[in-house]
This record gives structure tokens, C-alpha cells and sequence, in this order.
């Protein structure tokens, strides 16, 4: 992650859920090396106080299934850092948001905020990737799998922009 990506996430993180600590650096979540079948795509970032910040992208309904995942992630990043682990997920207020809020009892300290919002995420998503891009970054994994599914998360009448912007930065830049 290039200084720019990692500057506009933190923003991100500051703006949209108020959280005012000090984030210090990425931390690639294969570092962590968690057992595969918990979640890990999301971004993660530590702060001054070790904690840990996960950034999240929804781009499909928030269901019981989506909340499990996020809590089963913070238990495993807790037992590897033993530190309050935060995770932040962002959707587009068009998504069915199907669960309630509510306290279940957890080993692990962690919070899971969840923030809908009406700016269009696949557009948000594609000017992140273009922002690194532009300076200097290369595709990666996540990068490509985001590419992926942006026509399918996106307005179904932009479908046919948004799969011409994938193409042209699969074929432009390389990964």
C-alpha cells in the first residue's frame, strides 16, 4: 500500500466512524497468518497503541451470515494481538441491512460499526484503485478481485462503465 492509498484509508476511517486515534501503518493480514476459513480481505491497519483497525468494503446484503464472519475475524485477530480490535465496515445505503444490534458475549474485546452511505462505494472503490495506481502502485490480489465484482456491485445501468474502467486498468497497469 502506497503512502497516498494509505493516507486516503485513514481519512476514510477518521471521517466516516469518528475514530480519532493515531493509525501508524498497514499491517498485510497474511502476516497474521489466521486459519483460512476466517475472512481476510478486508485492510488492516495498527494504531499508536498496537490496536487494530479493519477496514471493510460491503457491497451485498448485511445478514447474519456477514455478522458472523466479522465477529469470527475479530476473535482471531484478538487471540493473535490481544489488543481491542475495531472492524469498520462501509456500504451503500442500498443495501438490506438485516440484522440488529446487539451484544453477544465474546472473549475478545472488539467493536464492528457498520456505516451506509449514499455515495456509491464501486465508485469510491475504482478512485482508490485508480489513486494508487496513479502513483505507482501495482494491482494486487484484493485489487483484482475488487476489479471483479464492481460491475455487479454498481448501478445496473453503469454495468457497461464501470466494466470498461476494469478493463482498461487490467490492460494498462500491471499486477
Amino acid at each position: 500500500m502506497n503512502e497516498q492509498d494509505f493516507m486516503t484509508k485513514a481519512r476514510i476511517i477518521r471521517e466516516t466512524f469518528n475514530d480519532k486515534r493515531k493509525i501508524k501503518c498497514f499491517l498485510p493480514i497474511q502476516n497474521l497468518r489466521l486459519a483460512e476459513h476466517i475472512h481476510q480481505e478486508g485492510e488492516l491497519f495498527i494504531t499508536e497503541n498496537y490496536e487494530i483497525i479493519d477496514l471493510e468494503f460491503q457491497f451485498k446484503d448485511f445478514t447474519e451470515d456477514e455478522l458472523v464472519k466479522y465477529v469470527e475475524l475479530a476473535e482471531a485477530l484478538y487471540e493473535k494481538n490481544s489488543k481491542q480490535i475495531s472492524i469498520y465496515v462501509i456500504c451503500p445505503n442500498t443495501i438490506n441491512i438485516c440484522v440488529r444490534e446487539f451484544e453477544i458475549k465474546s472473549e475478545a474485546d472488539f467493536t464492528i460499526k457498520l456505516a451506509a452511505i449514499e455515495e456509491d462505494l464501486s465508485k469510491i472503490a475504482l478512485d482508490i484503485i485508480k489513486c494508487k495506481l496513479d502513483n505507482g502502485g501495482i494491482l494486487d490480489r484484493e485489487d483484482i478481485e475488487i476489479l471483479k465484482i464492481l460491475p455487479l456491485s454498481c448501478k445496473k445501468e453503469e454495468r457497461n462503465y464501470f466494466r470498461k474502467e476494469c478493463f482498461k486498468l487490467i490492460n494498462n497497469y500491471s499486477y
